[in-house]
């Protein structure tokens, strides 16, 4: 995947896209490298301070046209965009591979084929407005009692950032720009670091569509400067971001002193509930996943595992079995389940949890050891038994294929040590008993809850608790997320 890719480049060097133009970074270029082979996939472009502050002053220029341009006319242009890459799918999806060392099927289903099916989400018109029941007021502001009416109108932000997570620049990318689109809205994107490249080819794709200059810009760069100056820019009413709580924080604080709407997917820490009378097959399986999916580089995944003390060592043996079946290795291959993480500095963090854990008095069951291949940034899919919800490794997102296992008596400790969590992202219930399933969903404080399930419906809210982030997305969610909502009142 070195090849250049239509007018922005890639064996010579990524440019910006910045006012609907490809423009050469004014701090040059950096490696982007692949996790599994530790090659260099491409060359990013470094963005200056001056070019950011450009694609914001871009995207505020365009945001008058844009926001006036019929629902009907911005819809045609998702849909467009989301048929450029259907129809790109197998290159894109190779590059989305070499970038983040996800699996090929991964690649193609769960990132480029979930970015294309956002676009079309979004190029579903749905009303901007809706009617509030009229008001018989007995006194108005002249004395005269009457009756008003009353439109609830949704109005775009204006112009949004969109900063986006390393673990998926396809879906992750998509689920912010589309619907900010959709709504009139115009974004500045700030992809990670590590694997920027997939989200230019999404520039690619709009700009192929028929998107109008500045709607659309990309701006990228390892330096701190670009993402805060992004962020804290006058042109920028809205930042969307995808990532760490920490990152979070300080975005909310630059954000906090002009005003800024914010939209934040930050860390997550799922407890996962295994009650005695579980279907522990099921259990195992949905819990395995965070083994397997993106390496455990993902926030929704089930990490710490609360399991009754009666199904205790089952579901240690079965997790631990569970893990030792799955093929570490080159994620290009067909039968390969667990690629590597993101970069060799991110195993090293994962790494050294596990050794944490052993510090701490886990038990190592499966995995602690670092993988057979001799290149590429692998982690072995690892268990720790006999964990305490005090340690830090029940309690800190590590971001990488390594599960926790905390035992507990009765529901409601399991619900108490369930809750006993900075995060509040996902949770998880397993229990043959359905009505309880669900009585302990409601207690738990997380924005989302899978019954017998780590599956997701896409149309459902989607957003955390606590330090797991603020507002909502996914769906319909996802247009409120990117407005702001007008009240026009009038006599009856």
């Amino acid at each position: 995947m070195t090849g250049a890719t239509g007018p922005s480049g890639v064996r010579d060097g990524q440019r910006l896209f910045v006012a609907g133009e490809w423009v050469e970074p004014a701090a040059g270029h950096y490696p982007v490298t692949d996790p599994a082979t530790e090659e260099t996939v491409g060359w990013a472009p470094e963005a200056s301070r001056e070019q950011v502050l450009a694609a914001c002053a871009a995207a505020r220029e365009a945001f008058g046209p844009w926001s006036r341009t019929a629902p009907e006319e911005r819809a045609a242009v998702l849909a467009r965009a989301a048929d450029v890459i259907r129809a790109h799918l197998e290159p894109y999806a190779g590059l989305a591979r070499a970038e983040t060392g996800a699996t090929t099927g991964t690649a193609r289903g769960m990132q480029v084929g979930v970015a294309a099916a956002r676009f079309r989400r979004y190029a579903r018109v749905e009303p901007a407005e809706w009617a509030i029941p009229p008001q018989i007021n007995e006194a108005g502001p002249m004395g005269r009692a009457g009756v008003m009416g009353a439109l609830a109108v949704r109005q775009p932000v204006g112009v949004v950032t969109c900063v986006t997570s390393y673990n998926n620049p396809w879906a992750n990318t998509a689920g912010k720009v589309a619907p900010a689109l959709a709504m009139g809205n115009t974004v500045v994107v700030k992809p990670a670091p590590q694997d920027p490249l997939s989200v230019y080819r999404m520039a690619e794709a709009l700009e192929a569509a028929g998107v109008p200059r500045g709607v659309v810009n990309v701006v990228s760069g390892r330096s701190v400067s670009v993402g805060e100056t992004a962020v804290s820019s006058p042109d920028v009413d809205m930042v969307s971001f995808t990532g760490s709580t920490a990152v979070g924080q300080r975005i909310a604080e630059v954000c906090g002193r002009d005003m800024k709407r914010q939209l934040m997917e930050l860390g997550g820490k799922g407890a996962a509930l295994v009650f005695d009378d579980a279907d522990l097959g099921a259990a195992v399986t949905g819990i395995g996943t965070t083994f397997s999916f993106y390496s455990g580089q993902i926030c929704t995944a089930p990490t710490r595992v609360l399991a009754q003390r009666g199904v205790y060592e089952r579901v240690v043996e079965g997790l631990a079995a569970y893990a030792g079946r799955l093929k570490v290795g080159d994620p290009g291959e067909p039968d390969t389940v667990v690629g590597p993480v993101i970069s060799a500095e991110h195993r090293d963090r994962v790494e050294s949890y596990v050794g944490l854990g052993r510090e701490e008095g886990a038990v190592v069951v499966a995995g602690g050891e670092r993988p057979s291949p001799e290149r590429g940034f692998y982690v072995s899919p690892t268990l720790l038994a006999d964990c305490t919800n005090d340690m830090r490794v029940a309690r800190e997102e590590i971001f990488g294929p390594v599960v926790v296992v905390v035992p507990f008596e009765e529901e409601d400790e399991g619900i108490a040590l369930a809750n006993d969590s900075d995060y509040g992202l996902i949770d998880y219930v397993w229990s043959g008993d359905v009505a309880r399933a669900f009585r302990v969903a409601r207690r738990l404080r997380a924005g989302g809850v899978g019954v017998n399930t780590v599956g997701r419906n896409m149309e459902a809210p989607f957003g955390g608790f606590k330090r797991s982030g603020v507002g909502r997305d996914v769906g319909s969610y996802a247009l409120h997320a990117y407005s702001e909502v007008q009240a026009i009142v009038w006599p009856g």
